[in-house]
């Protein structure tokens, strides 16, 4: 299964460990911790691992979200927010169904990635996803303990799931990320983009291009593009 579970920042051991466990359960190949505020090694987290300390051994960390699903085509985040800010949510069935010819194609990567105990994904971190997922609790109390969240998600790709509509295989997430910061850097060079704003409208540009779902032939000619209007500006400039 070319998957990786990706938890941001988590502050539990016994929460990592019980993921580790799950991952062992549902044979994912890896695990993946953004900014870990605990020890996935600790004694905690191997007990909740039981036979599964091979997999928090195996573990990577990443200083953040970007660098830890770079490789990855096909991302599902998990929300338990009702509607978060111009980020479209998707039913389970709709975003793993989606994920799920990552799993059957071994030469592409898939993740899932699951927020901070406390506040899960931010709205940026979330505009890192090709879907976000929203499971089918309560709205009252929406917000699942991270260990049941993966169980829930583990559990629902092994099941029977819609194959998907656009079976084009978007670009990896790295290509993406280097093209947008080739073109934010454009854009406040040439003042379409301010240093106190860049963040949220390039925000909108992330968005529209994750509904695109762009693939990396379209993602070199965006870099090009870029890269050519650069030295023009920088030729004509005095």
């Amino acid at each position: 299964m070319s998957l990786a579970v990706v938890l941001v920042e988590p502050a539990g051991p016994l929460n990592v460990g019980s993921v580790a466990r799950l991952c062992a359960n549902f044979q994912v190949g890896e695990l993946r911790l953004v900014a870990p505020r605990c020890d996935h090694l600790g004694a905690e987290a191997r007990l909740m691992a039981v036979h599964a300390e091979a997999v928090l051994e195996r573990a990577r960390s990443f200083p953040t979200l970007a660098a830890a699903v770079a490789d990855c085509a096909r991302v599902v985040a998990t929300s338990g927010r009702v509607e978060p800010e111009g980020v479209p949510l998707s039913g389970p069935e709709e975003a793993l169904g989606w994920l799920q010819p990552a799993l059957l194609d071994p030469a592409s990567q898939g993740a899932l990635v699951f927020g901070r105990e406390d506040r899960g994904l931010t709205n940026q971190e979330l505009l890192q996803a090709g879907r976000v997922l929203r499971l089918n609790s309560a709205d009252a109390y929406a917000s699942l303990n991270l260990s049941h969240a993966v169980a829930i998600c583990l559990h629902g790709l092994q099941q029977p799931l819609p194959a998907p509509t656009d079976t084009a295989e978007p670009c990896p997430r790295g290509e993406l990320e280097a093209a947008l910061a080739d073109a934010e850097e454009l854009l406040l060079e040439v003042g379409f983009l301010h240093p106190h704003t860049a963040e949220a409208r390039l925000g909108k540009v992330r968005a529209l291009l994750q509904r695109a779902q762009v693939r990396s032939p379209e993602v070199a000619l965006l870099r090009g593009m870029v890269r050519q209007l650069r030295w023009a500006t920088q030729r004509r400039s005095p």
